[in-house]
């Protein structure tokens, strides 16, 4: 029979992954040696480099980790932080071969770090860094287009990519895809419109597919829909403001926002653009004018009334000691780990429904595939086919309105007529990829009274389709 129990953490983030990853495993029925070698880590490559910083020298720290080779390339961010180290990375690295499996991406997870506070270099010696971290990868063959494909994470971003892309086409010349390497890039180096935003976009299309399903609302107590939902979001870094720009849009109520240098808190309802102008101007969200409650304890604007909470920074936030005095029914996991499997377990107890972060915000890798193959067809989405569709309808219109004597002005025809851009395929792909995601996650959770909650469900999804590349490779039966 299986244990429901999930056991407090004993160890570090790669144990928290590991104790999920075990939890499902038992709805399985996989052997144990294959369930034994998609949970390990297959390649860990650590390193050191030099680099000239002032007068100086100094040892940077580094990692890159590829987690599972059933599929390549593998796929995940290079996390710039003075607080990475080899645990975090595999963890990460763990996930993100889960995370890809969910939503159907065909790579392998992999992760990076380099432990540094970026705060604390020039811009010139980000780049020396970075160049050099990258250098490391390429001597063994840790990156390419069909090996390894970084891209940004907390602490990186567009610039980062870029300089990691010039490095590997300055040491791979003539190779054809290579800018297929890395993703997150600026769309002036073949990057894709949509990138950036897209993991904060994918974790608002998450909650709002979350709460559209009355039956599940119902038993929270809450309506069906996002309209007039109450939210907390942590972290105003890239997904955290997307997560929280997107689902105002989707028409929920940003009522809380948390920063490391605390928390502001309006029941009524907070302007994000004018937090971001503020926090700007200031160096602070705290201050702002449209504020009725700050917290100068970032953990204390967790635990402030709402439906909706979306911790979008770092993993652990959300433990044993904390989790008691959240007062949200719904977590939306923005960042990857922010919720121990103690603080889940007990969240779920009391009726809460979390949204596993390896779902919630796989709308970064998603749109990183997306890029991926843009840079392997070495053409933009949509350009072929955009002014024959246009084209098409338009001609259609004309005929139409022929035949019925019905006429149509010029914003009209271009309204009905027009063809689609990049971005607008990319963010169809997006949500078409979240929605259908969610579904799969429900329904797997559905077929059985012993699974008590999304993650598990996700984490038996995962694993079954691992298993199955595995299996075709002919090393299980």
């Amino acid at each position: 029979m299986a244990d429901n129990k999930v056991a407090p953490n004993a160890g570090g983030f790669f144990d928290d992954v590991s104790n999920f990853f075990d939890h499902a495993a038992q709805f399985t029925g996989h052997p144990t040696g294959l369930l034994n070698q998609i949970k390990a880590c297959n390649s860990v490559y650590r390193f050191r480099f030099p680099i000239r910083k002032g007068d100086g020298v100094e040892v940077i720290d580094a990692w890159r980790v590829e987690h599972s080779h059933h599929m390549s390339p593998t796929k995940g961010g290079i996390r710039f932080s003075e607080m990475v180290n080899e645990d975090e990375v595999m963890a990460l690295a763990a996930l993100m071969t889960y995370k890809c499996a969910i939503v159907n991406v065909p790579f392998g997870g992999a992760k990076g770090g380099i432990k540094i506070n970026p705060k604390n270099y020039s811009i010139a010696e980000l780049e020396n860094i970075t160049r050099r971290y990258t250098v490391e990868l390429i001597k063994k063959n840790f990156i390419g287009p069909a090996i390894d494909v970084p891209a940004p994470d907390y602490g990186s971003g567009e610039r980062e990519m870029s300089w990691i892309a010039d490095t590997y086409y300055t040491m791979n010349p003539g190779q054809l895809d290579a800018m297929g390497c890395v993703t997150g890039k600026p769309i002036a180096l073949h990057g894709i419109h949509g990138r950036k935003e897209a993991t904060g976009r994918g974790v608002a299309i998450a909650t709002r597919e979350c709460v559209s399903v009355a039956e599940d609302m119902k038993a929270l107590g809450l309506t069906a829909g996002l309209e007039g939902k109450r939210v907390i979001v942590q972290g105003l870094g890239n997904v955290g403001y997307h997560s929280a720009k997107y689902l105002s849009q989707f028409g929920a109520l940003i009522v809380g926002l948390c920063e490391f240098e605390g928390a502001i808190y309006n029941a009524d309802g907070l302007d994000l653009e004018d937090i971001v102008a503020h926090r700007k101007e200031t160096g602070s969200i705290l201050g702002f004018k449209g504020a009725r409650s700050e917290f100068s304890n970032s953990a204390e604007g967790l635990e402030q009334d709402c439906d909706i909470l979306v911790p979008a920074a770092l993993e652990n936030q959300l433990t044993g000691e904390n989790i008691g005095r959240i007062k949200a029914k719904i977590i939306a996991e923005g960042a990857n780990g922010p919720t121990s499997p103690e603080a889940g377990a007990i969240f779920s107890k009391k009726g809460g429904i979390i949204i596993p972060d390896m779902y919630c915000n796989a709308g970064g890798v998603t749109v990183s595939y997306f890029e991926w193959l843009k840079n392997l067809y070495h053409v933009a989405f949509g350009r072929m086919d955009k002014r024959y569709e246009e084209t098409s309808s338009m001609n259609l219109i004309n005929l139409m309105e022929k035949m019925t004597g019905v006429s149509l002005s010029a914003e009209q025809k271009n309204l009905v007529a027009k063809g689609a851009t990049e971005l607008e395929l990319v963010n169809s792909g997006l949500e078409e990829t979240m929605i259908r995601s969610y579904h799969d996650i429900r329904d797997i959770k559905l077929t059985n009274s012993k699974i008590e909650d999304l993650r598990t469900a996700a984490f038996i999804g995962a694993i079954d389709k691992v298993a199955i590349s595995y299996m075709n490779m002919g090393i299980w039966p």
